[in-house]
């Protein structure tokens, strides 16, 4: 078996910088090429475990062949039959096999993707790759178009278009990395925890902080800001909204972190002393998938006063944004933005942003 392992981990758009930086950071491997939501790398030690332990990342997998783009025609699907003759899938296969712990799979099922329109569909590039893998492998292949969802001990193939390149994929676990096992309980406008990882990430968290989210939803910031950063000292969660609190509590206790303290509480008014929250992470709700309720509904600006309030003199806030527009009352409250960036969740940009407290004079 060869020791020279290609993978890609793929990201929401906008968190390609943040990945690579968590590959780097983790040594598992040098960079070869960032695309759209994918960061492509040769492992240094192609059985490393790290490999499946990416927090910033929505999936890994085994990179099993690149070829061009077959164009926006149906003409061009043939030519993708191409990429699984240049591929070696049983090799691929026995890597999967030792990463993911896994017996060899009894078939095959494809996920395809593209950017452009096209005069095909996801399935019609889906079969092409697909009927070629089975052929190969020979073993069944299970078609989405007809079939729905495959079953979860076929071999996980995905496909993917950019306009430039087309590249075949093959998933190293089971499950997508991005569907945590804690994550058992979701309440509208849960964050998606790839993206909590990657604002946790940003938040720069160390030994002895405390950790603040005031708005908790499902708990999803707080789990995974303990799940990297256990030298915190201590993790706060407050939210308005009962459901929200049971799902929060139900989450932190599949992930058995019972250090992390959930509570009832309005975000713009907080049961806590002046100055003592080291780092802020929050998904603030702003009317659109949540409503604002309580002292942030009748005074927004509230919310902005009580977060320069509790942070200490060197705390730090990284919120996500709806619109970058917010930041001007950050600012007269005395936070100042020293990290702004775009990134896309299902097709809608929305900004992550990180806030310091200013310095006196």
């Amino acid at each position: 078996m060869r020791d020279d392992v290609h993978f890609v981990a793929r990201c929401a758009r906008g968190l390609e910088p943040q990945l690579a930086t968590e590959i780097l950071q983790r040594e598992l491997g040098s960079i070869t090429a960032i695309g759209h939501r994918s960061v492509h790398f040769r492992a240094w030690r192609p059985y490393d475990t790290g490999v499946t332990g990416l927090r910033t990342a929505d999936d890994v997998f085994l990179l099993g062949a690149r070829g061009r783009d077959v164009g926006r025609t149906k003409a061009g699907l043939p030519e993708l039959a191409a990429l699984v003759r240049e591929a070696d899938p049983e090799e691929l296969l026995r890597h999967r096999t030792v990463l993911a712990t896994t017996e060899r799979p009894p078939g095959v099922e494809v996920s395809a993707s593209f950017l452009g329109r096209r005069s095909f569909n996801r399935y019609d590039a889906e079969d092409a790759v697909g009927d070629a893998l089975a052929a190969r492998l020979k073993v069944p292949y299970h078609p989405r178009r007809t079939q729905g969802a495959p079953p979860p001990d076929y071999a996980p193939w995905r496909l993917t278009l950019d306009g430039t390149r087309a590249t075949l994929l093959l998933r190293v676990t089971p499950r997508p990395l991005h569907r945590r096992p804690y994550k058992q309980s979701t309440v509208p406008g849960s964050l998606h925890p790839p993206l909590a990882a990657a604002m946790t990430r940003l938040a720069d968290i160390g030994p002895g902080h405390t950790v603040l989210d005031p708005c908790c939803g499902a708990g999803t910031l707080l789990i995974e800001a303990a799940l990297a950063h256990p030298e915190a000292g201590r993790y706060r969660g407050y939210d308005i909204d009962p459901t929200a609190l049971e799902a929060a509590r139900a989450n932190r206790t599949t992930a058995s972190l019972d250090r992390i303290r959930i509570q009832r509480g309005d975000a713009g008014r907080l049961p806590l002393p002046n100055g003592t929250v080291d780092r802020i992470v929050c998904n603030p709700p702003w009317g659109t998938q949540v409503e604002v309720k309580a002292s942030l509904a009748k005074v927004p600006t509230a919310w902005w006063r009580e977060l320069t309030r509790l942070l200490t003199p060197t705390g730090t806030a990284v919120l996500l944004l709806p619109t970058p527009t917010p930041v001007s009352p950050a600012i007269e409250a005395g936070l100042l933005p020293t990290h702004t960036q775009r990134i896309h969740l299902s097709g809608t940009p929305t900004y992550l942003i990180k806030l310091e407290k200013e310095k006196p004079r």
